[in-house]
């Protein structure tokens, strides 16, 4: 079923562009692309972005695993290293901090009218693009390449079903997702 629309661009993109929509309708309707909530996460008063995301993993993790035991998917994981994840991780971290808003709430800040989201965050995300594509080749391949693992998903590496890897990690979420809520936070 899946592959018909792999096959076809133009639906592709209209699908992506359907998604996209949906994605910021539910980031507003959280809350999650209001600087007040973001500041709230990053200084640990307010949970309101780790309990939506939390939640979009535990569901992500479900649909994707599902889908490809119908044979609906095929999972084609993003080769990796430790390099990549410490340097991307601080440098979003960084800019995160710094502004407020990671790239898919900046998007949907700027969509309720938000003049620093549109000044800082996409300036920010098209200027720190443009020096990332720019230094990268030169200088921070050698470095991202640290580390190196591959193509490979936690349940190939641990060699386990993956099931046994949702069930898991599943577990834990929602062990957190509840701790979070009776504490109030």
């Amino acid at each position: 079923m899946l592959t018909k629309i792999h096959a076809k661009k133009g639906l592709q993109l209209v699908l992506g562009l359907l998604m996209g929509i949906v994605f910021g309708f539910l980031l507003q309707k959280g809350g999650v692309n209001r600087y007040d909530v973001i500041l709230g996460q990053l200084l640990l008063e307010d949970f309101t972005v780790v309990k939506i995301m939390l939640s979009a993993v535990v569901t992500g993790m479900i649909g994707v695993y599902f889908f490809k035991g119908l044979g609906w998917v095929k999972l084609q994981p993003k080769a990796g290293s430790v390099g990549m994840n410490v340097w991307g991780g601080l440098f979003f971290g960084i800019a995160f901090a710094i502004l407020g808003y990671c790239p898919g709430t900046v998007i949907g800040a700027i969509g309720n009218g938000s003049l620093d989201a549109l000044a800082g965050g996409l300036t920010g995300m098209l200027v720190g693009t443009g020096l990332f594509a720019a230094v990268y080749p030169k200088f921070l391949k050698a470095v991202v390449q640290k580390g190196f693992f591959g193509e490979i998903t936690f349940p190939e590496l641990l060699k386990v079903n993956p099931w046994v890897m949702v069930a898991i990690f599943s577990g834990m979420i929602i062990v957190i997702l509840y701790l979070l809520e009776i504490s109030g936070l």
